[in-house]
């Protein structure tokens, strides 16, 4: 008897319950654990109960209970393997894993061999041990539509055609699908924009950006100007905060519907700068003037040691000023003077109806930031 689709799927949502509850935890295995993506989804995880949970990432974390880490480079073939050996019990993998490259951010997205050659490497030695695998959730982005080359169609939606290579998504999504063809296990694509979360030494988040920078303009007795150009001052935009996404990770994982699927994932809500730029400069109690336009790269050039002064001064988190910080991503965000906008729908249709207003969630992170003594 020849099943209809959604009744195939509904079966393997019933097995993926059926074989995590029989087991007891599920097994997840985090890679680019360490990122301003993959930490929030270990974080999740391990908040959520039921999971036991191993990172992968170039650096070492710190174990804790339920949670360990594996540092690897997924660009050694072999050490990826003698690593990922050990990964039998492996019911999910989140792939968060990416590797820049030089210049600009906005060219990052053709930086194709490496990031589709850790993906290739991580998942291929974790599905030749694991036998229980279920789904792997693979995390693109919104440069799949070319938010990143200029003007593009928007909303955009899931199902939009894709512009002229290259694009290391396109390739990660087409090895991935390839490579699932008669395997027991289904994938699930995402694609947020502009996260928004602290992890140090990552260059993907908008938040540290504006947090440092507006220190630095307080410090040296400046207001708060906007630094990019002025089409992107009054340009529609989103993001989307890391905690957010970690929820949608999640979702993904476990939504019997989200089998073979993409799917957009944003806070749900759009803004423009010109009108959430006063709200930070209230967080950091200093006046702000109208946009100037300059390349952060270039003025952040020499402020290493004014940063350094001021981790003494303030009593900071030893962070080093490459750590907290990329200017390069920051010059993207604020270069792009076109609307950047996603449809999700999709998404809200099969389950995931959590929604971020983006305006507090920039005052709440800020704020957080001063908090932990990150910026003063």
């Amino acid at each position: 008897m020849i099943r209809p689709l959604w009744v195939i799927k509904l079966i393997r949502g019933a097995r993926m319950q059926s074989e995590g509850s029989s087991s007891g935890k599920k097994t997840a295995v985090v890679i680019g654990a360490l990122g301003v993506i993959g930490r929030y989804i270990v974080e999740r995880l391990e908040a959520e109960g039921g999971w036991q949970v191993v990172g992968l990432s170039r650096r070492q974390g710190q174990d804790r209970p339920g949670v360990r880490y594996l540092s690897v480079d997924l660009l050694d073939v072999d050490a990826t393997n003698a690593a990922l050996a050990q990964l039998t019990d492996t019911s999910h993998v989140f792939y968060a894993a990416f590797q820049a490259s030089a210049g600009a951010a906005s060219g990052y997205a053709s930086n194709v061999a490496a990031n589709r050659d850790m993906l290739i490497n991580s998942v291929s030695a974790i599905d030749r041990v694991a036998g229980g695998l279920q789904r792997v959730v693979l995390v693109t982005g919104t440069k799949y539509y070319g938010t990143h080359l200029g003007p593009y169609r928007t909303p955009s939606r899931e199902s939009d055609p894709r512009h002229l290579p290259p694009n290391y998504y396109f390739d990660q999504i087409d090895w991935l699908t390839a490579f699932q063809q008669g395997k027991g296990w289904d994938w699930t694509e995402l694609r947020p924009q502009t996260l928004c979360g602290f992890a140090p030494g990552t260059p993907m988040s908008i938040v540290p950006v504006i947090a440092v920078y507006a220190a630095i303009c307080k410090e040296l007795g400046l207001p708060l100007r906007f630094p990019g150009k002025l089409g992107a001052w009054r340009s529609i935009y989103q993001v989307t905060d890391s905690a957010h996404f970690a929820d949608a990770a999640l979702w993904a994982a476990t939504e019997p519907r989200c089998a073979n699927q993409a799917y957009n994932i944003t806070n749900g809500d759009y803004f423009r700068w010109c009108n959430v730029w006063p709200r930070f400069a209230e967080v950091f109690e200093m006046p702000w003037a109208e946009p100037q336009t300059i390349s952060l790269t270039a003025q952040m050039a020499d402020k290493a040691p004014l940063w350094e002064s001021m981790v003494k001064k303030y009593g900071l988190q030893p962070y080093s000023f490459e750590q907290v910080v990329a200017w390069p991503f920051g010059d993207y965000v604020f270069g792009s003077d076109w609307d950047v906008m996603s449809n999700v729908t999709k998404s809200r249709q099969h389950g995931f109806e959590a929604v971020v207003d983006t305006e507090e969630m920039f005052v709440r992170l800020l704020e957080q930031f001063r908090a932990q003594r990150i910026v003063p």
